[in-house]
């Protein structure tokens, strides 16, 4: 094992954003209609029979309504994000799971969706969620960010150059197996049980305007922002840079203060974060696919009712289609919209030594069990 692995409660400790107070699950009340969603399909004059479903109009969508968790009682949950909701992948992948829940709960479920890190970093969130205090219900988060919580498995979604495209990991997302990745967190007893995958795009690196890379050469001696997670540290390592643990929320001013030369986001991340703004220089290296999934805390699961459960799961996937179909889109309109501001886009067209100097990553993590389950992964590509 090399020493550079990084103690996660030390890393944590190093995510400085202070987790801030929000609504948690709570019962009772009358039970509010979800904005636009009606109970019966239109023109409809019969009554649903308990735990059928009938179409709500929700905007331009419409949404089946379970007729049963349209009775029970009314819960409002909390659901955290660490980026802004508007103009983000995560944001509208988040905002589709609101309405969708709300329609086809008939009501009995709110969700009042918190963007912009307004509750605190991802690991702020996460530590309470997994330790059963936290006023958050539900979370979307980094699909590896469960790693240094006890996860095992996810930590294969996080090795540089795991997924050559977008198809490769929708077909990894909606196997047999990557189910059992969201299953783990719950199987472990670690507090959360995964909903459902996302993906905001494939995560490249931005520098101050006076450190311009072009080839992992370029990375050395320069400090990198890393999150809670070792094996971005180990990536930026690797490359020869030196990490620096520094929260989502401190991103700009660390690189306008001149306290790290980069980081790394998903195209529209970085543009909706203004972080061309301190880093004008965009290299295009998709060391990483953004791989992402929705928790709920098992703490909020077990006090749904099933019918609440079997539509939250049913938003899911709706949520997550909808991801699938729109992420492309907007990452194409961040770009285009960085490109007119005049920013520098560093295309990467050969791979082959980003990939090379990450190699070693995927040797020290991929091992034992997990290697058959990488190669399960990597074997899904198209």
């Amino acid at each position: 094992m090399r020493t550079r692995r990084v103690v996660s409660g030390v890393m944590a400790a190093a995510m400085a954003a202070v987790m801030m107070t929000g609504c948690g699950l709570s019962g009772g009340g009358t039970t509010s209609a979800a904005a636009g969603a009606t109970t019966k399909a239109a023109g409809s004059t019969t009554t649903a029979a308990a735990g059928s479903t009938t179409k709500a109009a929700s905007g331009s969508s419409d949404y089946k309504v379970n007729e049963a968790a349209s009775k029970d009682p009314a819960v409002k949950l909390t659901m955290a994000e660490v980026n802004p909701v508007d103009n983000t992948i995560c944001g509208a992948m988040d905002t589709k799971f609101k309405e969708a829940v709300e329609a086809m709960s008939g009501g009995s479920i709110t969700i009042d969706l918190q963007g912009s890190g307004v509750l605190g970093s991802e690991a702020d969130v996460l530590d309470g969620m997994t330790g059963g205090t936290s006023t958050v219900d539900i979370s979307r988060i980094s699909a590896f960010a469960l790693t240094t919580y006890g996860a095992k498995k996810s930590v294969l979604l996080s090795l540089p150059y795991t997924f050559k495209n977008r198809d490769h990991f929708w077909a990894f997302a909606n196997s047999d197996l990557g189910k059992t990745f969201l299953d783990e967190p719950a199987e472990l007893g670690i507090g959360v049980k995964g909903l459902y995958y996302g993906e905001e795009g494939f995560r490249s690196f931005f520098t101050i305007k006076s450190k311009e890379v072009k080839t992992p050469d370029d990375m050395k001696n320069m400090k990198i922002r890393v999150s809670n997670d070792p094996i971005m540290t180990a990536m930026v390592q690797d490359l020869g840079a030196t990490p620096s643990p520094v929260s989502m929320s401190e991103i700009y001013s660390s690189m306008q203060n001149g306290t790290i030369d980069g980081a790394e986001q998903p195209v529209a991340n970085y543009l909706s974060n203004s972080f061309q703004e301190v880093g004008p220089n965009l290299t295009l290296d998709e060391h990483t696919l953004g791989a992402m999934e929705t928790v709920i805390s098992t703490k909020s699961w077990d006090k749904l009712t099933a019918n609440q459960q079997q539509v939250i799961e049913d938003a899911g996937k709706i949520a997550s289609d909808y991801c699938r179909s729109k992420s492309e889109e907007i990452e194409k309109q961040a770009l285009d919209t960085l490109k007119s501001k005049g920013i520098n886009i560093i295309e990467v067209s050969d791979k082959s030594a980003w990939q090379a100097a990450c190699k070693p990553i995927a040797d020290e993590y991929a091992t034992g069990d997990l290697k058959d389950i990488y190669q399960q992964i990597l074997g899904m590509a198209k």
